[in-house]
């Protein structure tokens, strides 16, 4: 393996010449080998293994000479978690003359709650269909027009009400196309119905507007995993997705057409419509609080210590499971996202060995990830350095282990100043910009960046799940094929270390945000939204901050 140079850090942010900093690829994968390796059992929250992982990465920080980072100059940000499995009950719809429609879990729903409750119960809540669920002023765009959805079941439709679009109709661009926006993620969905006091959401499946099938939504059999929250930060009782053919007969046998639905929805002037329709839930609920922790570890700022540049990767994956044909049971997450750890490492022992910064650099690697966004949501709700003055976020979630590519995947492409930065720094390894192959399937909100971006911190995320590379050898059909074997073990116990590993093109992506840091690390660097951006107006209101 060789290692990277960083051209721009050929000179230091003084100006003054200094020898070349390189990505090391060896020390990538030796990295990497000891995350995945059995003694670290999958890196699971709350178990033997967070506290073997967690010791690594601190030794890891102090031998680089960092700071502690977190609350208190410690080096661990502690994180409450809530972990719930619902048992067996039942679940049913109450039609309009009484009859009970039973509906049977995981294949006709797929239910999980985040609340401390022993029991879920729900005797017969109204239910009203809320189109899309959206609620975008800058889009001059709200589903619910003032509709009460306090005590009653609210059911969505799954991604952005412009994604089925056609031209002509109202949706059609107000909210990117193809691409998804924050509206049309799951999560977003569930909030908003927190957020009007419903008891229940439920989201209508579908594969195309999801981005994966019904095996992967109820996967989880019932279980979940959330941070404790206070009374003031509510989430809705019960949470779930509704396979798409038990959906059409629930709106057919109200006398609806779900298809119908759908376009009606895709109208400015849509309203809530109430079904004659009740849910009925009834089942136990098993819950277990866990204390699992962030690791933080930082760089003081020379001249601007109060201001911050952070780079992110999660610690955990997903420990052990049911065996798998080989009897293998430890699902190790080498690459998601032990190799995003050891590219943070390799970040942190860069950026120690080159010129002081202007601002505080930030290191942070995260519990929770896989279980939804956890450790980085806690941070959001319990942040170190304030988010008016963190300048970036960047993350690393999975990188190619293909060697080189021609193309840098831009996931997100177009929502911040952020991609003329990466464009810079891709030009001077004389690489491109690829935007992401399956915009619709809002990769943009699934890594722990965007628990900051919803504070309104401009963040990039580099995911190798973005696309294909396209590689120096064998160009797209080689990196079609890594991409795809990849995929056949995402999330399974063969996410595995290899000495086969060709790493130099996740150092060149390393590298990318070795020289992106440097800039933003310089005082007076402000990245900023794109007009339009959902998130722009978050950032607007701390401006006086940012002088």
């Amino acid at each position: 393996m060789r290692k990277i140079a960083l051209g721009l850090m050929a000179l230091s942010l003084t100006g003054a010449a200094e020898a070349p900093l390189t990505v090391d690829s060896a020390r990538l994968s030796d990295t990497v080998k000891v995350l995945a390796s059995d003694e670290f059992e999958g890196r699971n929250p709350g178990t033997p293994g967070e506290a073997k992982t967690i010791e690594y990465l601190i030794a890891r920080f102090k031998a680089l000479g960092l700071q502690p980072g977190g609350p208190g100059g410690a080096w661990v940000q502690k994180v409450p978690l809530i972990h719930t499995r619902l048992g067996e009950g039942e679940t049913a719809l109450i039609a309009a003359n009484g009859k009970r429609i039973p509906l049977m879990r995981p294949s006709d729903l797929n239910l999980t709650t985040v609340g401390a409750a022993p029991k879920i119960d729900i005797a017969g809540a109204p239910m009203v269909f809320v189109g899309y669920g959206v609620s975008a002023p800058e889009a001059e765009w709200d589903d619910f027009k003032g509709a009460d959805l306090k005590g009653k079941v609210a059911v969505f439709l799954v991604n952005d009400p412009d994604f089925e679009a056609v031209e002509g109709e109202d949706a059609f661009g107000r909210f990117g196309g193809k691409r998804m926006t924050y509206y049309g993620r799951w999560t977003y969905k569930f909030d908003e119905a927190a957020r009007r006091g419903a008891v229940a959401a439920l989201i209508v499946h579908d594969t195309g507007g999801a981005g994966y099938g019904w095996s992967t939504v109820s996967a989880n059999q019932g279980e979940n995993y959330d941070i404790v929250r206070g009374p003031e930060d509510r989430r809705v009782p019960l949470q779930g997705w509704i396979a798409h053919d038990v959906a059409d007969r629930m709106f057919a046998d109200a006398g609806l057409d779900l298809n119908a639905m759908r376009k009606a929805a895709r109208s400015a002037s849509f309203k809530p419509v109430a079904l004659p329709l009740r849910f009925a839930a009834s089942m136990p609920v098993k819950v277990d609080r866990i204390e699992s922790g962030n690791v933080l570890a930082k760089i003081p700022g020379a001249k601007r210590p109060a201001e911050s540049v952070m780079f992110g990767a999660h610690w955990d994956a997903y420990g052990q499971g049911q065996p798998d044909a080989t009897g293998k049971t430890i699902r190790p997450g080498a690459n998601d996202d032990g190799l995003g750890v050891a590219g943070v490492l390799e970040l942190a022992r860069l950026f120690k060995a080159g010129p002081a910064p202007d601002r505080s650099l930030v290191f942070a690697l995260w519990t929770g990830e896989e279980r939804g966004l956890l450790g980085s949501e806690y941070y959001a709700t319990h942040p170190v350095y304030p988010f008016a003055t963190t300048a970036a976020n960047l993350t690393l979630d999975i990188l190619q282990t293909a060697g080189p590519a021609k193309d840098v995947i831009l996931v997100g492409a177009g929502n911040s100043s952020l991609d003329a930065l990466l464009a810079d720094a891709a030009k001077t390894q004389g690489r491109t910009i690829t935007p992401e192959t399956f915009s619709e399937r809002g990769l943009f909100y699934r890594a722990d960046h965007f628990s900051v971006v919803r504070k309104g911190v401009p963040s990039l995320l580099l995911m190798a799940l973005g696309g294909a590379p396209d590689l120096k050898a064998g160009g797209k059909t080689a990196g079609q094929a890594w991409l795809d074997a990849y995929m056949a073990c995402y999330h399974k116990t063969c996410d595995v270390w290899s000495a086969d590993w060709d790493l130099r093109g996740a150092a060149e992506d390393i590298a990318l945000f070795h020289d992106m840091g440097a800039r933003l690390a310089k005082a007076g660097v402000w990245p900023e939204w794109s007009a339009g951006s959902e998130f722009a107006g978050l950032r607007a209101k701390t401006r006086a901050a940012r002088k």
